[in-house]
């Protein structure tokens, strides 16, 4: 079965609220199974929800536009999480689906998140120059699937997201986005591309990704589910990457089991940090937004490879493995870290940094280069993206830094000074 929103009243004038229409769309097909077809118009609409069975297409000519009104994102009645202990403490998003199976979000057109209407222009103490508005209930993630088996999603491109993470998987099996776009704007804080998190079996694949904040992230906070869940299995090939933040998180302030997963073929540009394994210190606090954010669990990591790995331009560390001393950062391990074929130029080298009572175990370098510069490809670097600063620590040059780390190798690996 495929519908058209149009059979339902929605009009692609992008003035249009059409969210009922949308809505009704998907209702209709879910009874049976299908296809919902966004044609010919850009649409506006709040939160959309998903029924088991449903396609939601979005054909080349047509534009997917979230509404400028934040009470067109309201909060929903869920079962699968307790949305009190989410991110910013909300469920609030553009296209949520709970439970779900057998959904795609396909076609070559354009989901716009309309994200410049929930953004303000202005410092904001010393870090943000544009930060979300703070006195409105903006919509923390556009794309949120939880609890959700057999996903895909497959040639959308994302644009204009409201300083909230594009994507959200959280705890889904079977998911798969490929040939996506995610082309955010990097002087906007938090908006990550996609934000992988106490899933399954993921695959990301030939994807672009730009965004101000970490372009993948795969992490296990399970502070919002009834019962903890593993992270593992998440493969990631031939993406391109370009983040103001960084290139590739794992993990986080006392998330659980993060493990067997895979990362090759990928070119990260100016990216602040390539790969970052950072667990820091934050005191929850309702004061700050990031510490809604935070585990229940000691954090093990373990048992990643990546391979077939450029760095151009990397402004900052291109590998960072950095674990925060305070007794409430909880943390099992971080151990069996394999990196091959990596080629580095900027103006750090790899940073490990365990702590006394947690080792940082296993890190094995193959096959790479790591170039430092000078950084005067990066003139005015600390005062781009989202996070500024009149000085940004990568202005001190870092060598290769081991604290607290057991069996570090490196086989047929150069370190080298780009002497210009």
């Amino acid at each position: 079965m495929t519908v058209n929103i149009k059979d339902f009243g929605a009009v692609g004038d992008g003035k249009t609220l059409n969210t009922k229409a949308i809505q009704a769309a998907i209702d209709k097909v879910g009874e049976k199974g299908g296809r919902v077809l966004i044609e010919d118009g850009v649409y506006m609409t709040g939160t959309i929800i998903y029924k088991s069975n449903v396609e939601i297409h979005i054909a080349s000519d047509a534009v997917l536009l979230g509404s400028p009104d934040c009470d067109d994102y309201p909060e929903k009645e869920t079962v699968h999480v307790n949305s009190p202990l989410l991110p910013r403490w909300r469920n609030a998003c553009l296209i949520f689906a709970e439970e779900c199976e057998n959904i795609s979000l396909t076609g070559m057109g354009t989901i716009d998140c309309n994200g410049n209407t929930f953004v303000i222009d202005e410092q904001w103490g010393n870090a943000w120059k544009y930060h979300r508005d703070f006195s409105r209930p903006t919509p923390p993630r556009c794309v949120f699937f939880t609890g959700c088996k057999n996903v895909k999603v497959e040639d959308i491109t994302m644009v204009n997201q409201p300083a909230g993470w594009s994507y959200w998987i959280h705890d889904c099996d079977y998911v798969s986005f490929d040939k996506c776009k995610i082309d955010a704007e990097v002087e906007y804080p938090n908006n990550d591309g996609i934000h992988i998190n106490s899933s399954r079996n993921v695959t990301v694949s030939n994807c672009s990704i730009r965004c101000g904040d970490d372009c993948l992230i795969v992490r296990a906070n399970n502070v919002s589910l009834k019962e903890n869940k593993v992270c593992e299995r998440v493969v990631v090939t031939n993406c391109n990457l370009t983040s103001y933040s960084g290139g590739i998180r794992i993990g986080w302030i006392n998330d659980g089991v993060i493990r067997n997963c895979a990362f090759s073929n990928l070119v990260f540009t100016d990216c602040s940090c390539g790969i970052d394994f950072f667990l820091p210190y934050m005191k929850p606090s309702r004061d700050n937004p990031g510490s809604a954010d935070i585990g229940r669990e000691a954090t093990l990591i373990e048992n990643m490879t990546f391979d077939n790995i450029i760095m151009d331009k990397a402004y900052g560390t291109p590998v960072n493995i950095d674990i925060n001393p305070n007794p409430d950062v909880k943390v099992e391990a971080i151990r069996n870290l394999y990196f091959s074929n990596m080629h580095v130029r900027g103006p750090q080298f790899p940073w490990i940094n365990g702590r006394k009572e947690n080792h940082v175990e296993n890190v094995e370098f193959n096959n790479c280069s790591f170039t430092l510069t000078d950084g005067t490809e990066f003139p005015d670097r600390h005062s781009h993206g989202a996070v500024r600063h009149g000085h940004h620590e990568s202005e001190v040059y870092h060598p290769m830094n081991l604290q607290y780390a057991d069996n570090i190798r490196f086989n047929n690996t150069s370190f080298s000074v780009d002497k210009g």
